[in-house]
C-alpha cells in the first residue's frame, strides 16, 4: 500500500518539492472521497481544508440566494481545489461540488499553517505553487467576464 508521501510526491502540484516538506505536509494529509453532487465545501464555511484532485471532477460555484448556483470552473486529476485557508479570516468564498466520484487527498489547513509558520522555507514553497494556480484561475475568470460582458 503506498503511503500518503508518495502519492503527493506524484501530484503535480508537489513536482520538484524537497523530501522533507513532503514529508511535513504528509503529515497534515488524509485521503477523502466525494459522491457526485456532494459538496467539498460551501461558501461561509470555515476553510480548515484544501484539495488535491486523484479522481473526478469538481465544480466551483458561486451562490446567490435565491438563484441557482453559477459553475464558473470545472477541475479535475492533478488539480488543486480551495484557497481560502490561506488567508484570515480562513471562511470558503465559493463552493465547490464533486460532478462525478472523486477522490482526493485532503490536506488540514490549520496544520499545514503552523508548519509553514515553523518552517518559512516550506511556507515559501506552499506560496510558489499555489500563486501561479490563483493567476490562472484569475485569468481564466477574467476572459469568462471579457466573453459574457465584453462589447461585440
Amino acid at each position: 500500500m503506498e503511503s500518503l508521501e508518495e502519492i503527493l510526491g506524484r501530484h503535480p502540484f508537489f513536482a520538484g518539492f524537497e523530501a522533507e516538506h513532503g514529508r511535513l505536509v504528509a503529515g497534515c494529509a488524509r485521503n477523502v472521497r466525494f459522491a457526485a453532487g456532494q459538496y467539498l465545501f460551501r461558501e461561509g464555511d470555515p476553510a480548515d481544508e484544501f484539495f488535491l484532485i486523484r479522481h473526478g471532477r469538481v465544480a466551483l460555484e458561486l451562490v446567490e440566494p435565491g438563484r441557482p448556483p453559477v459553475v464558473f470552473a470545472t477541475l479535475g486529476e492533478g488539480e488543486i481545489v480551495g484557497a481560502s485557508w490561506l488567508l484570515p479570516p480562513y471562511r470558503w468564498r465559493l463552493a465547490a461540488r464533486a460532478t462525478e466520484l472523486t477522490r482526493a487527498i485532503g490536506i488540514d489547513a490549520a496544520c499545514l499553517r503552523g508548519k509553514c509558520e515553523a518552517d518559512h522555507h516550506l511556507g515559501y514553497a506552499m506560496m510558489k505553487r499555489f500563486l501561479p494556480i490563483l493567476t490562472e484561475r484569475l485569468q481564466a475568470t477574467r476572459l469568462q467576464l471579457l466573453d459574457v460582458y465584453g462589447k461585440r
